[in-house]
């Protein structure tokens, strides 16, 4: 909701108040509500697609208005970097840096595992029929090859810019760096809508996906859960957006989502623990189900 709004203050001088923010918020729930009431297959499907394709046109449009050659790459530079420094920074023992180490390192992990029921539950439903080699390679490769090329795209570009003289990318505030940046290549106006947008329906996105999972959950793993039900997780997210919102804005969440992270952090040990053993039982009960039929035939 702050980078939406910052956004529209940038490009239609909406002010930058709790009360836009507030705004903001009721109107993206009240999208994720007819998302949700839709259904997984009308509303939520739809949405993503449409996500997808414009997330997937900006990305395209930076990467051929922009420093081309240096994004190709420095995909590829960002990948072997990933891989060479992933365990080192993953290993929080002996860091000089503890500021990068527990503002990125320690407070993502914990953000990614309160996440973690929600989208684990949703992409177990999507990916239902799927091999575990398709899910591996749909939910964990191509994803993340995805954020190294867009982070590779738009930070790339923006780096570019800076070292070319254009200073107001360095000195504009986190929420409009994206707009700022925009703002210095062609069609400035039509992209920074676009942004806007894609900003608005990613949270539209996460917050339906979270409401069908809440309701599978509440209503006992039934997928068709009753629409009031539907309605009140749904609006309930949203309360619950506004009160950390007015509480004490992004620090209030993060503070939320380290202290709800290390619980989950425990669970999903477990959880692993669980998927390693079904694993290894899973040929065992194929080879005794093949033996089976043989037998009886």
């Amino acid at each position: 909701a702050e980078q939406a709004n910052a956004g529209l203050n940038f490009l239609f001088d909406i002010p930058v108040s709790d009360g836009s923010k507030v705004f903001l918020i009721i109107a993206i729930t009240g999208v994720a509500l007819i998302s949700v009431l839709a259904g997984l297959d009308a509303g939520v499907k739809r949405l993503s697609e449409i996500n997808m394709v414009l997330a997937a046109l900006l990305l395209l449009f930076v990467v051929l208005v922009g420093p081309t050659m240096d994004i190709i790459t420095g995909f590829f530079t960002s990948l072997v970097a990933y891989v060479e420094y992933l365990p080192a920074l993953s290993n929080p023992v002996g860091r000089a840096d503890t500021n990068f180490s527990q503002g990125w390192t320690s407070f993502y992990w914990a953000w990614w595992i309160s996440w973690s029921p929600f989208v684990g539950m949703f992409i177990a439903r999507v990916s239902r029929g799927r091999t575990v080699r398709e899910f591996l390679t749909c939910v964990l490769i191509i994803p993340s090859l995805v954020c190294i090329l867009w982070m590779t795209a738009f930070g790339g570009t923006a780096v570019h810019m800076v070292t070319e003289g254009v200073t107001a990318i360095a000195e504009a505030g986190l929420p409009i760096k994206l707009f700022t940046m925009l703002e210095q290549m062609p069609l400035q106006a039509i992209t920074s809508f676009l942004g806007i947008v894609l900003v608005i329906v990613f949270f539209v996105t996460s917050s339906d996906s979270g409401s069908l999972v809440i309701d599978t959950i509440t209503a006992g793993g039934k997928v068709d859960a009753p629409v009031p039900q539907r309605v009140f997780w749904c609006t309930f997210e949203g309360l619950v957006a506004i009160a950390l919102l007015l509480g004490g804005g992004l620090g209030s969440l993060q503070a939320m989502a380290v202290s709800t992270g290390f619980p989950f952090a425990i669970v999903l040990l477990l959880a692993c623990y669980s998927i390693i053993q079904g694993l290894r039982t899973e040929p065992k009960a194929v080879g005794a189900n093949s033996e089976a039929t043989v037998d009886s035939d």
